[in-house]
């Protein structure tokens, strides 16, 4: 077995909200019991709604957020333990992360090559003419031509300032890359030409990527292993072969039935009942509010981890049945619904 670059054991991160009163202001849950490996050369593929956790989960994973509880260990090391010098090193050098707009992640004043060179500086590796051989390097490995070296981004197309993008992420060779919605901000035409980027680069490089996005189709392409998050948990995580057919979570099997595909019509399960808050979020299982199985135990308890065969694992009292369809289980959560909008 080869040991893991990086470790999440019962991570939380709570914030202070605005929200409560003078004396005691209420606290988002933004991460809850996290437990996670990712192996050197892996790719982690992360789904979920909005305001689910995911990004809280890769500032987490690449050193921006510090957990409230919890143990963060890159190659057996505890992050927060060493010295902020030693830390900075350690993932300054090691980690890589692509944010979600590159329109606002590039410093506007700065040149491209300004750009690729500012983390060779900070590292100071190399001398000036290595540093300067590496940013036409870079420039090269992400398929953009010399003559935008002295470029600003703002007279970048949104394609070639999320090359910038990447070409910055891996300028001190990383061992991980986190990607934070890199798609997100650009046309389609353009999407296929950064994913197959990614994919090309890690091939290359060896990386270990962990990419978080809305697009769960691309997620599951792309990635070794897939997690699912709810209010702030992993709910399910499962290699992303089995993903579609085999997820026993609820929510996993309601979040792939509403995604569109080619060949395929969208039968959605419908979820009914209120999105819990993250201030107040309810007692036992996070999803039962909306889950058309939850009863008096998914209330009472939080469902303990549950294996489903090799590198499967859910929170669920009440799983998705092996073989289940897709249109079986709408069925029963349209049914579901009409019942409880009946009951007196």
């Amino acid at each position: 077995m080869t040991a893991p670059l990086i470790e999440l054991s019962d991570v939380h991160v709570t914030h202070r909200a605005r929200s409560g009163t003078l004396l005691s202001r209420d606290r988002v849950h933004a991460l809850t019991a996290a437990d996670l490996t990712l192996a050197p050369g892996e790719t982690l593929g992360v789904v979920g709604e909005s305001g689910c956790g995911k990004s809280t989960l890769a500032k987490v994973l690449v050193g921006v957020q510090r957990p409230t509880t919890g143990t963060v260990s890159f190659e057996g090391s505890d992050l927060w333990t060493m010295s902020p010098a030693a830390r900075r090193t350690e993932l300054g050098t090691r980690t890589g992360m692509i944010f979600q707009d590159p329109s606002t992640a590039l410093n506007r004043r700065l040149s491209v090559r300004q750009i690729l060179r500012d983390p060779l500086d900070v590292h100071r590796r190399g001398t000036a003419r290595d540093r300067e051989a590496r940013v036409r390097e870079l420039m090269s490995l992400v398929g953009l031509p010399k003559a935008l070296a002295d470029g600003l981004p703002g007279q970048l197309s949104g394609g070639q300032r999320q090359r910038v993008a990447i070409a910055r992420a891996l300028a001190l060779e990383p061992d991980l890359v986190i990607a934070d919605e890199p798609t997100s901000a650009l046309d389609v035409s353009v999407r296929a030409q950064i994913l197959n980027l990614l994919l090309d680069l890690k091939e290359r490089l060896g990386l270990a990527l962990v990419f978080v996005s809305h697009d769960i189709q691309t997620v599951r392409r792309m990635s070794d292993r897939v997690i699912t998050m709810y209010l702030g948990r992993i709910v399910e995580e499962s290699p992303a072969a089995e993903i579609l057919a085999r997820a026993r979570h609820p929510y996993t099997r309601a979040l792939f039935s509403a995604t569109p595909g080619l060949l395929d019509p969208i039968d959605p399960i419908p979820l009914s009942g209120p999105v819990p808050s993250a201030t107040r979020p309810p007692g036992g299982c996070p999803f039962r509010t909306r889950c058309w199985k939850a009863d008096e135990t998914c209330a009472d308890a939080m469902p303990g981890v549950e294996s489903a065969g090799a590198g499967h694992r859910f929170r669920c009292h009440h799983p998705v049945a092996e073989g289940q369809s897709t249109h079986e289980l709408a069925a029963q959560a349209a049914a579901t619904a009409r019942t409880r909008r009946e009951r007196p």
